[in-house]
């Protein structure tokens, strides 16, 4: 359904002769996913992360030591330079992990909080591919913490906090679980239990319903994971906070504690969305298209009722530069402007005639069809300003 979609609108395409797996994003695409991006980045950077940035491929010397190469080797794409190995990045956490290894700490400077929108690449089998939910190469709102154990949970209760908002800001239905530690494990029973408990406190204060799956958490450390449901009822991974006990000790990272002596950090791995590209699929499926202002790659149309009215309909657009705004001037009907504009679900339509013109306001119809005539341009710009910047859901310039 988000192909079919994502092709009326020209958000993106994957094409043969880029390859399977590799979306290719057109104009309006991009711009959703800028303010995807705008919006994950203001939340993370209000929460006290610094943004890092890694490379997209690594010598195979880093999988080695991080253990993704004897797990992950045949879902990566590596390849030889010279008597190097080389391999694209199936995941941002060994880089982030080189990063924080990278200096000395001490226990007052933590949490140390990375971020990075870093693009990954699995070769997942040609077979499972599907449009934006399965792909080659995919970006994720990454976020790697480095905490003292007793950190845990007041970290944790942030990033709830974090994705909370997220949900809450699109409207999302979703469900929670709680996994906990496999028979194959790393770390001491009572890190795990310490671990456990604190994620359970995190789930139990909040009265959130979740799935207690035992044993399902990973090997490095147990971890909350959402699900969001599609169009069709398949489930599809949304955010996560895991803890990791296994890569602190395999990059030997420490920090000096209270008592002068070097401890190792619990690392959680944490992202918001997920994968942009399935959170994208899954938005799009869910507005069918119909984004809010706020996202929408083309907030306002102009459309002039006939040639006669062209220049003030530029005048109009000029007047809402601060959006994404298109003018219609096609040779064309005024019903066929506004079919078309409802068919690229436009949240607003602004028409302008010659008793508009004469009278310097405009009239205002939104894709539930609705219109109001007489409408001053500025209380119209003071809507769509509030609509915008508040994230409203749906446009409700006419449906008070």
């Amino acid at each position: 359904y988000h192909r079919k979609i994502g092709n009326e609108m020209n958000l993106f395409s994957i094409q043969d002769v880029t390859g399977p797996g590799l979306p290719l994003y057109h104009p309006p695409g991009k711009t959703v996913l800028k303010e995807l991006e705008d919006f994950v980045e203001d939340l993370n950077k209000d929460a006290g992360y610094d943004y890092v940035e890694t490379p997209h491929v690594f010598k195979t010397d880093l999988w080695h030591r991080s253990g993704h190469y004897e797990n992950y080797a045949d879902d990566m794409f590596i390849f030889d330079v010279g008597d190097d190995e080389f391999g694209l990045k199936p995941m941002n956490c060994p880089g982030h992990a080189a990063i924080f290894q990278d200096q000395s700490w001490s226990y007052r400077d933590l949490p140390i909080r990375y971020a990075e929108n870093g693009k990954v690449y699995r070769k997942e089998q040609r077979g499972e591919l599907s449009g934006l939910s399965r792909v080659w190469a995919f970006t994720i709102d990454d976020g790697h913490l480095f905490i003292r154990p007793d950190q845990i949970e007041r970290e944790v209760e942030e990033i709830m906090d974090m994705i909370t908002d997220v949900l809450e800001t699109f409207d999302l239905e979703y469900e929670m679980a709680l996994a906990t530690r496999p028979e194959k494990s790393v770390g001491s029973d009572e890190i795990w239990e310490h671990a456990e408990e604190q994620l359970e406190n995190v789930l139990e204060k909040r009265n959130l319903d979740y799935e207690l799956e035992e044993g399902d958490g990973a090997f490095y450390g147990p971890k909350i994971d959402f699900a969001f449901e599609d169009a069709i009822g398949r489930s599809w991974d949304g955010p996560t906070v895991q803890l990791d006990f296994n890569m602190p000790d395999r990059f030997d990272l420490s920090y000096v504690g209270e008592d002068n002596e070097e401890h190792e950090p619990v690392m959680i791995h944490r992202a918001l969305y997920g994968s942009y590209e399935r959170f994208f699929m899954m938005l799009i499926e869910h507005y069918e298209g119909r984004f809010p202002l706020w996202l929408a790659p083309e907030q306002v149309r102009v459309l002039p009722i006939s040639d006669n009215n062209l220049g003030y309909a530029h005048q109009v657009a000029n007047e809402f530069d601060e959006f994404r705004v298109e003018v219609d001037d096609r040779d064309s009907t005024l019903e066929r402007k506004i079919r078309a504009a409802h068919d690229d679900r436009v949240p607003y339509q602004i028409i302008v005639g010659d008793n508009e013109q004469a009278d310097g306001n405009i009239s205002v119809r939104d894709r539930f069809e609705d219109q109001e005539y007489d409408v001053e341009i500025d209380e119209f710009k003071a809507h769509l300003e509030a609509e915008r910047d508040e994230q409203r859901t749906e446009p409700d310039f006419l449906q008070d």
